[in-house]
């Protein structure tokens, strides 16, 4: 019998009590009867709509229809066919934009909760699978990923499964990209990332950290001297914005990016970490993303009262309502439209003529009002008159996007970019030069995890026919 409730099946979470003081995991998972039970929600629609909403094109009501079943291998085998990290895109895809966003169901009540029915059927994978993974025989070509965030590893994937001989160069000491540096701990387990990235390993993806490609390694020598035929470039965006305004460099001003990472990187939440945090009382955090949310719930846990402060109002914000929601729960404090202008300092007591040790005291802000839509379609945020006060807080994390890095662009010439950094690309991934792909935030600016592995997945097709297209030329 279909389950024709309007909501979904609630997910099983930590207490807010609890978790503020833990990084583990908020989301504990469906159990197999709840998964049974939300799955009976699907209606199997002739018209598809969720699957078109789907990047990567996960068959979405075929995977279904099985957890209704029980049957869940044959699931997480079909999710599988299309997407290389079921357990993270569980996890972190904006489900409510995509593939729940078009679901027929979301028209009189709740989406089916297809998010966490892919997260519950990896988990049960995961968990309960020990057989071996077919390994794909070895076409004798040879193609250079760089980076292994979400882009670089399903690229990586799917050539891999196409008997490619992949390697995958990574700047950090841990691969994973973003999903290990920039997600916390409470979103997304590192040891689920580090048995997805395993899986690749297993199908022969060869991974090399600490090697800084644009310095390092530059890409034509990839190619010219280490006889990659093809590169793909996913090395994401990782090159923090700023406001601009007085007091940005004073001590207690952290980017997102070095913020998260040395929080989830680097585990500077912990008493024995090599790279501990200072423990600040008061925080803002600037900015509504969900980058900014998951640095306002990081917060809170290391003991600090956290603002978010976001120059327009709740409506607006961009971050995932999912995580809004468990920041309130969590105790995060909102101080929606308002504007930093400042960030303000006092000298260190203990030696006041040290001007490098000038720590933040508080931030200037205003006050704004929305008002006619800009070009985004959003309406313009303007400063309310006379509308200045200071929030008291003794750091501030500026989290307002990021753009790509700049290193590969400079020394790779003809890799032609936007005039903000981003690589261009035709539809297929393919760069201003020959043999050379990109894909993911490298090529659109900081977006989400699925968009990145569907531009990645794209790019391994088009490195494909390129590779077979030489083949057949050269007879």
């Amino acid at each position: 019998m279909p389950n024709m409730s309007l909501i979904k099946n609630p997910m099983p979470t930590q207490s807010p009590e609890e978790r503020i003081k833990n990084f583990d995991e908020v989301a504990l998972g469906y159990t197999e009867e709840q998964a049974i039970d939300e799955a009976k929600r699907c209606l199997n629609c002739k018209n598809r709509m969720c699957i078109k909403g789907c990047p990567v094109k996960i068959q979405i009501p075929e995977f279904i229809k099985k957890v209704a079943e029980g049957e869940f291998e044959e699931a997480y085998q079909i999710i599988l066919t299309q997407s290389s990290l079921p357990a993270v895109c569980g996890r972190v895809c904006p489900q409510e934009n995509q593939c729940e966003g078009r679901c027929v169901r979301g028209i009189k009540g709740e989406p089916v909760a297809i998010g966490r029915l892919e997260r519950f059927v990896a988990d049960y994978h995961n968990k309960n699978f020990n057989g071996n993974i077919q390994i794909p025989q070895k076409n004798g070509h040879r193609v250079a990923v760089v980076g292994s965030g979400p882009a670089g590893l399903s690229c990586a994937s799917d050539l891999a499964k196409k008997g490619y001989s992949v390697t995958i160069f990574e700047a950090l000491h841990t691969a994973g990209g973003v999903l290990v540096y920039g997600i916390p701990q409470f979103r997304l387990p590192k040891e689920i990332v580090k048995k997805e990235i395993e899986g690749l390993k297993v199908l022969g993806v060869e991974i090399k950290t600490n090697i800084v490609i644009g310095k390092t390694l530059s890409i034509e020598e990839l190619i010219h001297e280490y006889g990659y035929e093809a590169v793909f470039i996913g090395s994401g965006a990782g090159l923090p914005k700023f406001m601009g305004i007085p007091g940005e460099n004073l001590k207690g001003v952290f980017s997102a990016n070095e913020f998260l990472t040395r929080i989830n990187l680097m585990k500077a939440y912990k008493d024995e970490s090599d790279t501990p945090i200072q423990a600040y009382k008061r925080v803002a955090i600037v900015g509504g993303g969900n980058v900014a949310m998951d640095a306002a719930r990081c917060a809170r846990r290391l003991g600090a009262e956290v603002y978010v402060v976001y120059r327009r109002g709740m409506d607006e914000l961009p971050a995932r309502r999912e995580e809004v929601e468990h920041a309130i729960e969590e105790g995060v404090i909102f101080k929606t439209l308002t504007n930093p202008i400042e960030i303000l300092a006092y000298n260190n007591p203990d030696d006041k003529k040290d001007l490098k040790n000038m720590s933040v005291c508080g931030m200037k802000c205003v006050e704004m009002t929305l008002g006619e839509p800009d070009e985004s379609g959003r309406r313009r945020p303007v400063v309310k008159e006379n509308s200045e006060f200071i929030l008291e807080v003794d750091s501030v994390i500026m989290s307002l996007g990021t753009s790509p890095n700049p290193l590969i662009k400079s020394t790779t010439d003809g890799l032609e970019t936007e005039y903000w950094g981003g690589i261009i690309v035709d539809e297929n991934g393919l760069t201003s030069k020959e043999g050379i792909y990109a894909g993911g935030d490298a090529v659109t600016g900081a977006a989400t995890v699925i968009l990145a592995m569907g531009a990645g997945k794209t790019a391994a097709a088009a490195i494909d026919d390129y590779i077979n297209s030489k083949k057949k030329s050269l007879g």
